[in-house]
């Protein structure tokens, strides 16, 4: 047997899913972000999605409910924008941002699809758009093409389009971005404590208990609001769930 330091592993190429995650953490890391976190008593809407033939998915209902939310409450909808000058900017339309986990050339990886105006269409339809972006070929869907093509470019390069991005104009920041995330990792049992992400607000929910409670976080950039503010946020998006989204689903699906 060969003593130990003649044992040695080998180099392994970042491959396109590590490219993203770091141009991710660069971005997301320059925000001063806190996460405040609430329990939620959701039985009623474990009981009125537990009586559909095919389940909602609770990604989707979180991104209406959310988007639901930010129609009444604009803060949600804003950004921190550095240039020309420091100010914010104010987006007039919701567009959700959701991280997912799809296999490319043979390896798992986040891509990030977005829904626009999730408040504006049934719940049924975000759900629908939600499962696609799970299940069709990845390079049907544009964004997820962009960001193959982004990774395959020179680190410098990609860092100067994402930061052209960021920080040059808010519409184009709302439209490439998204004005909220979602990531969730619930389905396998656990859940993020702090996430890196260049959105203003993120939100991730832990598995439910027994009971129908939840525990949901929203992570938020403390330059654009404070911690009263995402507090008030968040007892409204309980509001929301057990109001708007549980009569929703007991309407049942659409005939």
């Amino acid at each position: 047997m060969l003593p130990l330091r003649y044992v040695r592993g080998h180099r392994i190429p970042l491959s396109m899913h590590r490219k993203f995650v770091q141009d991710v953490i660069y971005f997301g890391r320059r925000m001063p972000t806190v996460v405040t976190q609430r329990r939620m008593n959701l039985e009623k809407v474990v009981a009125a999605r537990s009586a559909w033939e095919k389940h909602i998915s609770w990604c989707a209902i979180f991104v209406r409910a959310y988007s639901l939310l930010a129609v009444q409450r604009p803060e949600l909808r804003r950004s921190y924008q550095p240039f020309p000058w420091p100010q914010l900017y104010e987006h007039p339309v919701n567009i959700a941002s959701i991280a997912l986990e799809r296999e490319y050339q043979g390896e798992r990886g986040v891509f990030i699809g977005r829904l626009f105006r999730p408040d504006a269409v049934p719940l049924t339809d975000v759900d629908a758009e939600v499962r696609r972006l799970q299940t069709v070929p990845i390079e049907s869907v544009p964004e997820f093409s962009r960001q193959i093509w982004l990774c395959r470019l020179p680190r410098p390069i990609r860092r100067l389009i994402w930061k052209a991005g960021l920080d040059i104009a808010g519409p184009s920041r709302s439209y490439f971005f998204g004005t909220f995330a979602v990531s969730v990792v619930a389905r396998y049992g656990a859940a993020s404590l702090n996430q890196i992400t260049p959105n203003t607000t993120a939100l991730n929910y832990s598995p439910f208990a027994a009971d129908g409670t939840i525990d949901v976080r929203l992570q938020y950039d403390h330059r654009v609001f404070d911690g009263a503010t995402t507090a008030r946020a968040l007892v409204g998006l309980e509001e929301v769930l057990n109001g708007p989204i549980v009569e929703e689903l007991r309407a049942g699906p659409p005939k």
